[in-house]
């Protein structure tokens, strides 16, 4: 297994991310770089800390699942941003971010990938990856937000890892989808600039002008589903994503449900 190279990474980071970036560390393993990040002081507001890795142990997603691939199959890649005051709708941040790693996956020749609200990459029927977002408030007002990326590069035909990667029913990987395959390198370079484009529009503007573009990949809508939410669980057809980034189900009932936090199954 090929370590993933930082000095081969960081000629190819473009100068507005390279200018913001105050730390940038590469592990040859780790548990978690989400995990990694969460753990240390937030950078100056404006700036970023990335953390990425080729072997990640014990990667997480949303609501306590796991992250597994072999090692040197995938690559993991969290930032962290310090926002000077709370953006508005800081929830639909992993929304937004979804829309620059498909712009990142554009500009390395990966054409195709989908979104799966509210945080799955899909190519086809499988799983390309995933995006999982924290945060923490600073004394001074200032909020931190933590948002790692995990791509699979090349799985080696182990396309059953899915079943532990949450309700995908089997994952894809770049090596068996994409006409052109990025090097880990070129891949983190890319996600860092476009990742840094992103929370800075984010900062500025909120989540106005995401939604459309969400839209012209979204994975579920037309197809039928089953959300579990908190409350309840509602079955329909996926309309789409309203402006603030709110799932739309229609239950056939002649009314369009918002839906803001649950699990998405496929009926």
């Amino acid at each position: 297994m090929s370590k993933l190279d930082a000095v081969a990474i960081r000629p190819l980071i473009g100068a507005p991310a390279a200018a913001r970036l105050s730390d940038f560390d590469v592990f040859p393993e780790i548990e978690s770089t989400n995990t990694y990040l969460m753990q240390q002081d937030g950078p100056p507001p404006g700036r970023l800390h990335v953390a990425a890795t080729n072997n990640q142990t014990m990667g997480r997603g949303r609501h306590g699942r796991t992250w597994q691939s072999p090692p040197g199959s995938g690559l993991c890649l969290s930032l962290a941003y310090t926002f000077g005051a709370q953006p508005e709708n800081l929830p639909a941040l992993t929304l937004a971010i979804g829309t620059g790693v498909i712009d990142a996956l554009d500009s390395a020749g990966v054409g195709g990938v989908q979104l799966k609200w509210p945080n799955d990459l899909m190519v086809d029927e499988g799983k390309l990856g995933g995006i999982l977002t924290e945060s923490r408030s600073q004394p001074s007002g200032e909020i931190t937000v933590v948002t790692g990326v995990g791509i699979n590069v090349n799985l080696g035909g182990n396309s059953d890892l899915g079943l532990a990667m949450g309700s995908a029913r089997r994952v894809a990987d770049l090596a068996g989808s994409a006409a052109t395959q990025p090097t880990h390198e070129e891949l983190a370079a890319r996600l860092i600039d476009s990742l840094c484009e992103t929370f800075i529009d984010f900062e500025a503007n909120g989540f106005a002008g995401y939604a459309q573009r969400w839209s012209a990949h979204d994975w579920l809508f037309g197809r039928e589903l089953v959300i579990d939410t908190p409350q309840q669980q509602l079955a329909g057809t996926g309309a789409g994503i309203a402006d603030d980034g709110a799932l739309l189900i229609d239950t056939g009932e002649g009314a369009v449900r918002r839906i803001t936090t649950g699990s998405v199954v496929l009926s």
